[in-house]
């Protein structure tokens, strides 16, 4: 019972050993580069996951591929459109502002201001009530006590 357990733990162990990425770097600058990286761009199957915190599949090939981008020299910019050109817009957290995303850019500050224009209108009319003659004289009234 006691081998069988700690076969168990064993093999726990080992699987949770070879989820982590070591990488080799030739500089803390590169290696600062691949973390701001991965922190940039998001998991295709995690949806709201960067691929620094994602243990996808997807996400870990994509390391290797950042991995690999940066150890070959390759610009930030370079990095990204790389990415961008293969997975869309979707793998970046900011897309850019063009014509076609205009609506996740402009969108959401439009429906704001539609709300509170809409919620406006609405406290307008609340307040704007029309009494009758003998209405008004019996508030007046009561106002006068």
């Amino acid at each position: 019972m006691v081998s069988s357990l700690m076969s168990g733990l064993l093999g726990v162990w080992v699987m949770g050993i070879s989820t982590i990425d070591v990488f080799e770097f030739e500089n803390e600058a590169e290696q600062r580069r691949y973390n701001a990286l991965i922190a940039e761009f998001r998991c295709p199957k995690c949806l709201n996951t960067n691929l620094a915190g994602s243990d996808a599949p997807v996400a870990r090939d994509l390391r290797r591929t950042v991995y690999r981008l940066v150890d070959d020299g390759l610009a930030d910019d370079q990095v990204r459109r790389y990415l961008q050109d293969r997975y869309g817009d979707f793998v970046l957290y900011d897309p850019p502002v063009r014509t076609d995303t205009w609506v996740l850019w402009f969108g959401p500050p439009l429906l704001l201001l539609l709300g509170i224009w809409v919620l406006a209108k609405m406290g307008r009319r609340a307040t704007r009530v029309s009494l009758s003659n003998e209405e008004r004289a019996r508030l007046e009234a009561i106002r006068k006590q």
